[in-house]
């Protein structure tokens, strides 16, 4: 790909794809060919994503869950109506392809796109679109581009404020029946205004290739407090999947490596797992510290069952989703009993999270739970909040 490798830097691409594994495969491809590379798995992130930053191109695939590739491509016009667009399907109708064209499209790759094919497509439409732009640079103003630029600098402002006012509250994790705390879990908060939850930081980082100095500074944070607790009170800590892929996180001297046996590593069950080349493996060589693993908000994702089997966690926490309201809802109780009972069967541990009210509570201890964490209990606060169980 000499005409990209040539450019001062290659163009930025925004991959769309519910097919996780063939989105990280064409990921790398692009990648390695000095493409910079964003990926998204629904047309919902996709258009986030477009309003922070400027793409030369966006590859979507047609049949999505949800917002499908051509009404991506529809709604994408009201955002930026130059950015080309090309999109891939696995069996592409004639009149889906024709419709695709009607609104603008590049052009349609049929799926499994061959590697020379999607390079060739990506380097012709980059290469278009510079001279495009090369054509009309002296009869068109540079204001397009001046508002996702602008708040692209405010993100990376926003960023760097929050990463260096990063902190973490802790939330205890109780035994209902004995009335006492058995652990705590640590939640990332920041003193930035802009991004000031966990979700905001963690969308941020993602977005500029930083979340493994998000990860880094997490683990480091959470090393000092434990020294507060009782030796048989655990710590809970949250790893992003890249995580996995941190060097640091397996290191002999890594922040949390010498309390192994007092953490639990908590990935949400919503995290796509199954992309992770030797995801078993990594997580083998947590355990041998002594590091213990959690499957976090079961049911608020889609993989569901699979992450068992992925990750043979020592934890299962059930999510919000699945505790609201749980007394008013006969079908969620049979569900929380089954999970119980395979926990039980399988020799793990159930947790139920996001309690708000008694009834939640006591409908949880009806089920067979009895560690829970939630509101009702104690809010997320500094080391280290001392819980309510009246």
């Amino acid at each position: 790909m000499a005409t990209m490798q040539r450019a001062q830097e290659g163009p930025r691409v925004l991959l769309v794809d519910d097919d996780e594994v063939l989105l990280q495969v064409n990921a790398s491809i692009l990648t390695r060919e000095g493409c910079r590379v964003e990926t998204v798995t629904d047309g919902a992130a996709a258009l986030r994503a477009l309003r922070w930053t400027t793409f030369h191109m966006i590859l979507s695939e047609i049949d999505m869950r949800g917002m499908n590739g051509i009404q991506l491509l529809d709604r994408v016009r009201t955002v930026d109506p130059d950015v080309p667009v090309i999109l891939m399907s696995s069996i592409p109708s004639t009149e889906v392809l024709d419709l695709a064209i009607e609104q603008g499209a590049m052009g349609c790759l049929i799926k499994p796109v061959e590697p020379q094919i999607l390079v060739k497509m990506v380097e012709c439409t980059f290469r278009h679109l510079r001279l495009k732009r090369a054509r009309s640079v002296a009869s068109k103003p540079a204001d397009r581009t001046a508002r996702p630029a602008e708040a692209r600098m405010t993100m990376v402002s926003d960023f760097e404020s929050a990463l260096e006012s990063l902190y973490l509250v802790f939330q205890p994790i109780i035994s209902w029946s004995n009335k006492r705390v058995v652990g705590y879990e640590a939640l990332l908060r920041s003193r930035e205004p802009n991004m000031a939850d966990a979700a905001s930081i963690l969308d941020a980082a993602e977005r500029m290739g930083r979340l493994q100095q998000v990860g880094r500074k997490i683990r480091a944070s959470a090393l000092q407090p434990l020294t507060l607790l009782p030796p048989d009170t655990a710590l809970f800590v949250h790893l992003h999947p890249s995580d996995l892929f941190d060097e640091d996180l397996f290191a002999t001297d890594a922040p949390l490596t010498a309390a192994a046996g007092r953490i639990v590593l908590e990935l949400a069950e919503r995290d796509y797992l199954r992309g992770i080349k030797d995801v078993e493996r990594r997580v083998a060589s947590l355990r041998r510290p002594g590091f213990r693993i959690a499957i976090a908000d079961l049911g608020a994702g889609r993989a569901g069952l699979t992450t068992f089997g992925l990750l043979e966690p020592n934890f299962v926490k059930i999510g919000m989703a699945l505790v609201r309201d749980l007394h008013l809802q006969p079908r969620k109780q049979a569900l929380v009993r089954k999970i119980n009972s395979l926990c039980q069967e399988l020799d793990l541990t159930l947790i139920g999270e996001g309690i708000e009210k008694r009834e939640e509570r006591d409908e949880l201890a009806r089920t067979g739970c009895d560690l829970m964490q939630g509101h009702l209990f104690a809010r997320p606060a500094a080391p280290f909040p001392v819980p309510a169980f009246d």
